[in-house]
């Protein structure tokens, strides 16, 4: 099992070349309790970003890993930007709350932030040498270039693993942001081959150079949703409760892939009694019907349950088909799609957001819709998801699509027809309100995945089982965060500098 990284040095040699490190590249981090709140972190901080680009390789943009960017990513917002879309646009009372991840700086995505869980905390352990090492970030997109980023801006070199078969402009981002070529490595398949990503992970290990930050097992990757995104999300809650009294979070969905955002349920449902819904592809039902198969809703990787999915706190499946999220990206990226919403009375607030959901947004959205009916949500109750990155990563893929599902071309009628049967008529079909009983049937399946493939101990993977071993997790991030402290006050820089 990968556990969650003490903060405790193992390796005095490389901690110490860590430091000096930073202190060449002139970087502070960022405290966890800092991105949890952006208005503690130090005012030199915040007023350094003005003249640092949002996609800048700068150690300054740490500062920026939050959810409290702006809508430009340059300045900083009070309420963590969202939307919420309206009756009109999903044709149930309950206002789905969208929280947009396409503020984040480097790869306008929320993945970043999991990014820098992963690995910062290996740094201020003494667990990882950025002089010797190097990073690899096994994903099916944004994880890999949210570690890219991270470890050039730390000075150390990452490798991204991810299917070859992902959206064009992800490559072209890697190849932007790479040491070398050859940290792009591509396997076989598509969305839900996950096992041939741990495969190559795997041969890269054997050597002693490369270290796995395997977002599926990574337990900081949990714990910073836990505490960052959630409180952020509970936050957007809060602010729209000001205008719509009594409102809350009734539901919190989101489509598993690592199972790191997921963890955002956890701060939720303790504090709200938030149900949580875990998402999936229909064409690879795996939580729903011990299934398998292959999707396009690029950001969710499948067939296996990943380690870090606190399964026995888990209220709600719900599958969604990527015939839906392809053509719905098609209806919301086109002037047809967009006329057609703004002719059933979506606003133009609204109808400006759009472009920040892409297609695991999308599907995201598809499942509160059908979450809302499953539940019988009111207008007090409120859905709420992420929007994990923008339309700008998929452009390529509504190309596709138009030329696959619409060659005759996309005008009203399709418009119509596609708002009808994917937004307007989703319904409570593959979905599952799980009981004791499916909640370990599938924490179970996880075990061929850890325990026979990846070798995790068997006590390891039933600790999971018990919610005390999630809670007692959470003392990491106090430790973690005077480690951070410590490397700071000995790398010498300070904040702004």
């Amino acid at each position: 099992m990968t556990a969650a990284p003490s903060g405790q040095r193992t390796d005095r040699t490389a901690y110490e070349r860590a430091v000096r490190r930073f202190r060449e590249t002139r970087t502070v981090l960022p405290t966890f309790a800092e991105l949890i709140d952006p208005p503690s972190i130090p005012a030199a901080a915040r007023a350094g970003l003005a003249a640092v680009e949002p996609d800048a390789p700068d150690p300054r943009n740490l500062f920026r890993v939050h959810w409290h960017n702006a809508a430009d990513r340059r300045g900083a917002a009070a309420v963590p930007e969202h939307v919420v879309l309206p009756p009109a646009f999903t044709g149930v009372e309950a206002p789905i709350v969208v929280a947009l991840g396409d503020r984040f700086p480097m790869i306008a995505a929320h993945k970043v932030l999991a990014a820098y869980a992963c690995l910062v905390p290996r740094l201020v352990g003494g667990e990882f040498d950025p002089t010797t090492q190097r990073a690899i970030w096994p994903s099916t997109g944004n994880y890999c270039r949210g570690g890219v980023a991270i470890s050039r801006i730390l000075g150390c070199r990452g490798v991204a693993v991810l299917p070859e078969g992902m959206s064009r402009e992800r490559f072209e981002w890697l190849e932007r942001w790479v040491v070398d070529p050859s940290d792009i490595v591509r396997t076989p398949g598509t969305e839900s081959n996950v096992k041939e990503i741990y495969d190559a992970c795997a041969a890269l290990a054997r050597d002693p150079a490369n270290v796995i930050l395997n977002q599926f097992s990574e337990y900081g990757n949990h714990l910073v949703h836990w505490a960052v995104t959630g409180r952020a999300l509970e936050r957007v809650v809060e602010a729209l409760a000001d205008t719509t009294p009594g409102l809350r979070p009734a539901a919190f969905v989101s489509a598993t892939g690592s199972a790191g955002t997921i963890g955002a349920g956890d701060w939720l449902k303790e504090r709200h009694g938030t149900k949580i819904v875990a998402v999936e592809a229909l064409e690879c039902p795996t939580m729903l019907r011990n299934g398998f198969g292959e999707h396009n809703i690029q950001g969710i990787g499948d067939k296996h349950i990943p380690l870090i999915h606190n399964v026995m706190n888990t209220d709600l499946v719900v599958d969604v088909s990527d015939r839906a999220t392809d053509r719905l990206l098609v209806l919301l990226n086109t002037d047809a799609g967009r006329a057609h919403l703004a002719a059933r009375g979506v606003p133009e607030a609204v109808l400006a957001l759009l472009p920040s959901l892409g297609i695991s947004s999308i599907c995201n959205v598809v499942a509160a819709i059908k979450t809302a009916k499953q539940l019988g949500l009111g207008p007090d109750e409120a859905v709420v998801t992420i929007a994990t990155d923008g339309a700008a990563m998929y452009l390529t893929e509504v190309d596709k699509v138009m030329a696959r599902d619409f060659p005759a071309g996309f005008g009203p009628p399709e418009a119509a027809e596609t708002y009808g049967r994917y937004l307007l008529a989703a319904g409570t079909d593959d979905l599952m309100e799980l009981t004791p009983v499916d909640r370990e049937r599938i924490f179970n399946l996880g075990y061929y995945t850890w325990v026979e493939q990846q070798g995790t101990s068997f006590s390891d993977f039933m600790a999971r089982h018990d919610q005390a071993f999630w809670r007692d997790l959470r003392a990491s991030i106090p430790a973690w965060d005077d480690a951070i402290r410590e490397m700071n006050a000995r790398a010498g820089v300070e904040a702004g500098a």
